[in-house]
């Protein structure tokens, strides 16, 4: 760990992972060449660190960093200390394919935890099933959990249905039955489309798709009078702000609904349209909430890391904790055998006021909230 008492020893997270991100095959920490010891246990986590999902990919790897970091300066699972195993893919379906691969071979690895992005996570998941059935898969960064069900696979975090299902209801005084679903590119278009059908008909909703392989600044110039005045953003931040500061050169109001996996800090960074309302859902409590488990991970993110609060760096952090807590209630020692049995009781677990309650179908939680960006830049709620 860092001296807390000199800041300018803290270690940015950006220098940590920015020699790697070229490298078109899995990454594989150098910790993972070190022979495994019956002094710790390996819990592994597959990280995509493609350009389109960088922000979420590094953001939620601080949060779980700093998270492992803390339980091993605390004792670690039962008295024996964690070896967090890296893995950066790039995105494509080969170098997952060739993670898995390596993983098979990491048999003293009783867990895999914190898969980001959402991509990844759900072809990780059809991978884990048929490759390494017995190896828990936990609290993946999993936004399409219905579709991804699997014995071995327990989600956390609530899902895109709930998240759009609690922006939609914030909504609802204005009487809306139609939004628009707005694609950040043409590979979310195809991946995303048919999700995003079905959580419509649920919610009774009629819905516009809107894609486009060019500029989406020229997409949203498109929009019509009789457009949706909701629309729903499927994509990444920089794609959001593209079509934000297009939907400003509309005359008619609307309302912009991003999805978790869009970096709130980043808006505030590139600019947010003057007149378009940007709501974005999240899955975790506020980072300046007072919650208990909220003020551990300022505390360890501040002493560990020169990097700010994020939603998404917080979810890396719930995300290791909840590992890290199933783990430790084992009775006896901690195998992969006995990680899946004690994760697929999926007993609910306070950590620290954010309550994780999976639901009977192993499906994640129903927490979500919003936060508005305000004309100025601000976070509002």
């Amino acid at each position: 760990m860092t001296n807390p008492k000199n800041p300018g020893r803290r270690r940015s997270f950006r220098t940590l992972i920015g020699a790697s991100l070229a490298c078109a095959l899995p990454v594989w920490a150098q910790a993972s060449k070190v022979a495994a010891s019956a002094r710790t246990l390996t819990i592994a986590q597959i990280v995509d660190m493609s350009t389109s999902q960088l922000d979420v990919s590094k953001d939620f790897l601080v949060g779980s960093r700093t998270a492992w970091q803390e339980v091993n300066v605390r004792g670690g699972i039962q008295g024996t200390a964690v070896k967090h195993l890296v893995i950066e893919v790039d995105g494509s379906p080969a170098s997952l394919r060739t993670a898995v691969e390596g993983l098979k071979a990491e048999s003293h690895c009783v867990a895999m935890f914190g898969t980001a992005g959402d991509r990844t996570a759900s072809q990780l998941t059809t991978l884990l099933r048929r490759d390494i059935p017995d190896l828990p898969h936990v609290a993946p960064w999993l936004q399409n959990v219905e579709a991804a069900a699997s014995s071995s696979t327990f989600p956390i975090f609530a899902s895109r249905q709930e998240q759009i299902a609690h922006a939609i209801k914030s909504l609802s005084v204005m009487g809306i039955t139609r939004v628009g679903a707005v694609y950040g590119s043409a590979a979310e278009y195809a991946a995303y489309r048919t999700d995003l059908e079905q959580i419509s008909r649920a919610l009774k909703l009629t819905i516009t798709p809107y894609y486009t392989e060019g500029d989406l600044r020229d997409l949203a110039q498109t929009l019509t009078p009789n457009s949706p005045r909701v629309l729903l953003f499927v994509g990444g931040t920089p794609e959001l702000v593209r079509f934000a500061q297009g939907v400003e050169k509309q005359a008619a109001q609307r309302y912009l609904i991003a999805m978790s996996d869009v970096s709130l800090q980043s808006i505030q960074q590139l600019g947010t349209s003057r007149f378009t309302p940007m709501i974005a859902t999240q899955v975790v409590p506020m980072v300046n909430s007072s919650l208990p488990v909220v003020r551990a991970y300022r505390n360890a993110l501040s002493r560990q890391f020169d990097e700010p609060p994020t939603p998404l760096s917080l979810a890396g952090y719930v995300s290791a904790r909840y590992t890290y807590e199933v783990l430790q209630s084992v009775d006896g020692p901690v195998t992969r055998s006995s990680a899946l049995q004690a994760f697929a009781r999926r007993s609910p677990i306070d950590l620290g006021g954010f309550r994780i309650t999976p639901d009977a179908k192993s499906q994640g939680t129903a927490f979500v909230t919003q936060s508005m960006v305000a004309a100025d830049g601000r976070l509002v709620g």
